[in-house]
């Protein structure tokens, strides 16, 4: 599996796991928060790789 794939996948999985901890605990739980905020660092990582190729 390549770096980009693996990515996507990984942007995939927390996507869901926003949505379970979201809808359990809210928008404004840390948990939440620190998935929206890895999920971001994943999301611009991925344009950044697509653009170099």
């Amino acid at each position: 599996m390549c770096a980009i794939d693996q990515v996507l996948q990984r942007i995939e999985f927390l996507r869901n796991k926003m949505t379970s901890v979201a809808m359990e605990k809210g928008l404004n739980d840390f948990e939440s928060i620190a998935i929206s905020q890895e999920l971001d660092r994943l999301l611009n990582l991925y344009e950044d790789m697509k653009q170099k190729n």
